[in-house]
């Protein structure tokens, strides 16, 4: 989305405002899980805990949430780098994939 004057006034520049396009979602990932996540309407920030912190606030929300496996598997797909998904943080995330690659 971009917002721009068709006619510049006298020696005025014209310039455009461009909304950043949202992050791609894998081909044919239903995002149907969404609607039925324990997260919504929590403050994303409990989803985005410090570097330090374990998350244990967004991981007690997680495993409670019906779809808690699609939401993994998004984060995986997607290669979500920060906050926790399906109840792993982005280290833990890392992790799992190394461990997936090993036994792969």
């Amino acid at each position: 989305m971009f917002f721009m004057r068709e006619t510049p006034e006298a020696g005025e520049t014209l310039t455009a405002v461009v909304a950043p396009a949202p992050k791609a979602t894998p081909i044919g990932e239903d995002l149907d899980w969404r609607l039925r996540a324990r997260c919504r309407g929590v403050d994303p920030i409990v989803f985005h805990p410090a570097e330090a912190d374990p998350g244990d606030e967004a991981k007690a929300i997680c495993a409670l949430c019906p779809v808690k496996d699609a939401c993994l598997d998004h984060a995986l797909a997607a290669r979500e780098k920060d906050g926790v998904w399906g109840g792993m943080t982005a280290i833990e995330r890392r992790r799992l994939i190394r461990r997936m690659r090993r036994s792969a």
